[in-house]
């Protein structure tokens, strides 16, 4: 079991919260109290960069999905960057591909700001 870390940084687009270790039912709150701690708008963009994610388990899933909709109620976007085989196939499986853009990492969603947030940022042509 690896500890969470969530590191917070500014991109010109808005925040980005770097997260290591495990997603999982004991740390899920960890993520939530770190975006509900944020300064979100609606010109801002919340990248969660994931790539240092060891796991994640339904409890994580439903933490990011609580961070979507925190962003949503202030007006913000989220996107997801650096997303790990394992939780890109479960997002998949589940249909949340198609909820979250997905970046290939962090300065490719900071660039990318002229996307949506409800497809796959890398299949756009």
């Amino acid at each position: 079991m690896s500890p969470l870390t969530i590191t917070a940084r500014d991109a010109a687009t808005g925040p980005v919260l770097e997260i290591t270790g495990d997603l999982d039912h004991h740390t899920a709150p960890q993520l939530r109290q770190a975006v509900d701690a944020l300064t979100l708008t609606g010109s801002r963009l919340l990248v969660l960069d994931l790539g240092g994610l060891d796991f994640c388990d339904s409890s994580g899933i439903t933490a990011l999905l609580a961070a979507r909709n925190i962003a949503a109620e202030r007006g913000a976007d989220i996107a997801l960057a650096a997303v790990p085989a394992n939780p890109a196939r479960i997002l998949r499986i589940v249909g949340l591909d198609q909820v979250f853009t997905i970046h290939p990492d962090a300065d490719a969603a900071t660039v990318a700001r002229g996307g949506t947030t409800s497809r796959q940022a890398d299949s756009v042509p």
